[in-house]
């Protein structure tokens, strides 16, 4: 009885949050006769093409009376709460925001934005690196409010709502032995991470986290439930696996996943910057050998307080933990470390150790690609250009590809950068909004570097880029997407992520 007094708070919380605009309605869920529409000035609202859209109160209201959560404008108390992403950089206002409970929320929300031609933008965790779980004066469909996890120990499987993040995910799991792929900052949404493939600490043994979803609900653009599975619309599975947010709004994820001992054996070791040639020369000769169940990450950066370093992230997801100390054991052979923090830890511990230089609110501005392997004149680039920088305005972030990875046939799911050995990323990340332009132009000097060495880019990572580079990312891929596009979001209407337009467009 407690837990459903709490669900009828929240709701009924939820529902005052937009009383002023609230309208009766009869038994049959139409509007009451005789019930006046809400008063006020028309809300100024962007349209899907750019141009202005006026929005009735009245409108909003019937939005708001026919959804369970609560409908925010600019003027309302919770507005600036929900309105703001991880990314700092970004300081969005969309016209509304329809702060989802559930799919039939989501499908209200979808169809209000489709009868209006709003401009849409979908958010779960809300980390995108591209700002583009935000919009401004547009519709902001909110799932962050849609957060639970089932796990089947018996049938090896979760099932996740949209919004809940990777931490969460996690712990559920661990709880039964249990882990799939789920990225790297713990405070990530799992939705997000998944649709645009998703790396994480035991992909390399296990699969992107793409490649882990067995099954999906989403809603289409024309407000239709559709299930995606190996039996059921198996072509919508594909383009959900690496597709990005193109197809709809996924409001159930299920998940494979594997036994693993919840102590995995790692943790993370550091050098001065000065030395980054040398550990890195020796990383790669490690990675180049590694089983399946290591992970093995360099990070080139200034933390706070701190002088410029090279730390290597470990992860031996396997039983054996001396076999993994074996496996970096010329690593730890190296002079002068800063620091060596490698031994047993809950692997919820390591999954959780990004997310204190990963605040929400820090503005963060980044590049990526993938290269085939850390070869000299891609660490003596990286290298040369770090320590050519003062200290903090530039960071250099290796993600290990590779063994189960690489073994999925580009064509399998829609992601399609199957060969690669890593990918980096040229980041920065501040706090003082005068810095933004100066930030970001420093990446984007030490991308140009690097960016002849390397080939595609990772989904989750992208910003800037253009059609001509998403169809070069996608390949032979792209033509299938844009075919499932013609059939799912003909219109377009979830266009803010790396988008596939339409074929007909």
């Amino acid at each position: 009885m407690k837990i459903r007094r709490r669900q009828f708070v929240a709701s009924a919380l939820g529902a005052a949050a937009f009383l002023p605009l609230s309208r009766a309605w009869s038994a049959d869920g139409t509007p009451a006769a005789g019930v006046a529409r809400a008063a006020g000035p028309d809300i100024q609202a962007r349209a899907l093409d750019g141009g202005e859209v006026r929005l009735a109160r009245g409108d909003v209201a019937d939005l708001a009376a026919g959804m369970r959560g609560a409908v925010l404008l600019p003027d309302s108390a919770q507005y600036d709460g929900a309105r703001h992403l991880w990314n700092g950089a970004f300081d969005l206002k969309p016209a509304l925001i329809a702060r989802c409970t559930g799919q039939a929320d989501v499908r209200r929300a979808v169809g209000f934005a489709r009868a209006h031609g709003l401009l849409t933008a979908v958010r779960g965790g809300g980390h995108s690196t591209s700002g583009k779980s935000s919009c401004n004066g547009g519709i902001l469909i909110d799932l962050a409010p849609m957060q639970g996890v089932r796990v089947d120990p018996q049938a090896r499987r979760a099932f996740v709502e949209p919004g809940t993040l990777l931490g969460q995910l996690d712990h559920e799991t661990a709880a039964f032995g249990l882990v799939t792929t789920a990225g790297t900052v713990s405070h990530t949404g799992a939705a997000g991470l998944t649709l645009g493939g998703g790396f994480g600490r035991v992909g390399r043994r296990f699969g992107l986290a793409c490649d882990n979803l067995v099954a999906a609900d989403l809603v289409t653009a024309d407000g239709r439930r559709e299930r995606a599975s190996a039996n059921e619309n198996p072509d919508l599975l594909w383009g959900l696996r690496g597709g990005g947010g193109n197809l709809g709004i996924v409001t159930e994820f299920e998940y494979q996943l594997h036994p693993m001992r919840p102590v995995i054996w790692g943790g993370v070791i550091a050098w001065p910057a000065t030395a980054a040639r040398e550990v890195l020369g020796v990383v790669a000769e490690i990675a180049g050998t590694a089983p399946d169940a290591l992970n093995i990450e360099p990070i080139l950066v200034a933390p706070p307080g701190a002088p410029p370093m090279v730390i290597v992230e470990v992860c031996w997801s396997g039983d054996d933990h001396p076999a993994g100390a074996a496996r970096v054991a010329k690593l730890r052979a190296l002079p002068k470390p800063l620091f060596d923090r490698l031994g047993p830890l809950p692997y919820v511990t390591l999954q959780q150790a990004n997310d204190a230089a990963n605040p929400h609110g820090i503005r963060h501005y980044s590049k990526a690609g993938f290269v085939p392997t850390l070869d000299a004149r891609l660490i003596d680039d990286v290298v040369s250009t770090f320590l050519d920088h003062p200290p903090g305005s530039l960071g250099y972030v290796f993600q290990q590809c590779g063994g189960q990875i690489n073994r999925v046939a580009a064509d399998a799911t829609a992601f399609p950068n199957r060969d690669a050995g890593y990918w980096v990323m040229v980041m920065a990340n501040w706090m003082d909004a005068a810095e933004d332009e100066a930030r970001k132009a420093t990446a984007r000097a030490a991308w140009k570097r690097l960016e002849p060495l390397t080939r595609g880019f990772y989904v989750n990572s992208a910003t800037e880029r253009d059609e001509a580079d998403i169809r070069g990312n996608y390949g032979a891929n792209y033509a299938r997407l844009a075919r499932l596009k013609d059939r799912y979001d003909p219109g377009n209407q979830f266009r803010l992520n790396v988008n596939v337009r339409p074929s007909r467009a």
